[in-house]
């Protein structure tokens, strides 16, 4: 097993940065957070989970670390062993493929690819390895192709999104807020419109600006790997007086931070994915009002636990507001004056009073 580990880590962080190089950029935490390196040390007799990283990989306290989290817990709970596969910024189709394909080969099942980067590779590979059950995180592989083997863990982040443009409505002293995308492609337009959605309905005078770090939906490296890139977007929003801004753009979102805290007092960031309030460096806390949660840590931990008892899905898998599989955090006190009003929208939603949109 030892030896085994070995080489797949050798051929997972071949071209990208180890977990050193990542150290802690104060790019938010979870409602399921990585605390560790469980998949170096578990050695128990349940499934052997194979983790396939989205761009940013381990390390970026919020999307991959959610899914991490859900590997943890089952780990712990279903006595798993894991091991994880990092992403290089500059990979296609093939080197995806090929890293599931390793994965399956050495005998990891189930194989999670987190991403919906993934979709075609895992399809492909699924293909090859029928005995073999993989899931991708946001994924649309089911679309691709039909397999018993293939599923894809989907999350209403549109829902969840809807909400904290509530909070962002509700908490804005300028009149404008703002929101930064990573790519401009179906899966962050999701986010977009669910955050204008929700300040219309709290407030249809508040304005909405909105900026992407890059038009290529597959261009992961500058759209959630640019700090610089986040912080220069906020900037410009900031200065054309947003003083609420939302991400969703992973590591990228560590410059929206930044350049909030930057402009001082009486200004606001939104985290997404997980609670970014919770593993923030300590100067940035007090400027991140609230962060839109989607539960990736309880899809991935939901699908092993079907996996271990031999009732894997496959097709799509959506997880909403009614199943808690998104919402919005509320541990920075500054959010408690708005979470009555921000809870009767999250109820209308629920009953079906509310559609949120899913594109802009």
């Amino acid at each position: 097993m030892a030896a085994v580990v070995s080489v797949l880590l050798t051929f997972a962080l071949a071209g990208c940065g180890s977990d050193d190089d990542k150290g802690n950029d104060g790019n938010g935490g979870s409602g399921g957070e990585a605390s560790g390196d469980v998949c170096k040390t578990a050695d128990g007799d349940g499934p052997k989970i194979g983790l396939a990283y989205d761009v940013g990989g381990r390390g970026d306290q919020s999307f991959n670390d959610s899914a991490y989290a859900g590997v943890e817990k089952a780990v712990e709970d279903l006595d798993a062993t894991c091991i994880e596969a990092e992403a290089g910024s500059d990979e296609n189709d093939t080197a995806r493929a090929e890293r599931l394909r390793t994965l399956a080969s050495e005998g990891y099942n189930p194989v999670i690819a987190v991403g919906f980067i993934y979709s075609p590779a895992a399809a492909e590979v699924a293909a090859d390895f029928p005995d073999t059950d993989f899931t991708v995180i946001d994924g649309y592989a089911s679309s691709i192709t039909e397999a018993d083997n293939l599923s894809d863990i989907n999350f209403a982040a549109n829902e969840g999104s809807f909400l904290v443009g509530v909070a962002a409505a509700l908490e804005t002293k300028s009149g404008t807020v703002g929101f930064v995308g990573g790519t401009n492609g179906a899966l962050i337009q999701g986010f977009q419109a669910g955050f204008e959605a929700g300040v219309k309905a709290a407030d249809p005078k508040v304005k909405v600006q909105v900026q992407y770090l890059t038009d290529d939906p597959n261009d992961g490296k500058t759209g959630f790997e640019n700090a610089p890139g986040g912080r220069t977007a906020a900037e410009g929003m900031l200065d054309s007086g947003a003083d609420v801004i939302f991400h969703a753009a992973g590591k990228s979102g560590l410059g929206v931070f930044q350049a909030v805290e930057a402009a001082g007092e009486g200004n606001w960031a939104i985290g997404v994915d997980s609670d970014q309030y919770l593993t923030a460096e300590d100067s940035l806390k007090p400027f991140i009002l609230t962060s839109m949660l989607k539960r990736i840590d309880v899809g991935v931990s939901d699908y092993v636990t079907a996996f271990d008892k031999g009732e894997t899905p496959s097709g799509f898998i959506t997880y909403d507001l009614a199943d808690d599989g998104v919402g919005y955090s509320t541990e920075n006190p500054a959010i408690d004056p708005l979470t009555s009003k921000i809870n009767e929208f999250a109820d209308k939603i629920k009953s079906g009073e509310i559609e949120v949109p899913t594109a802009p």
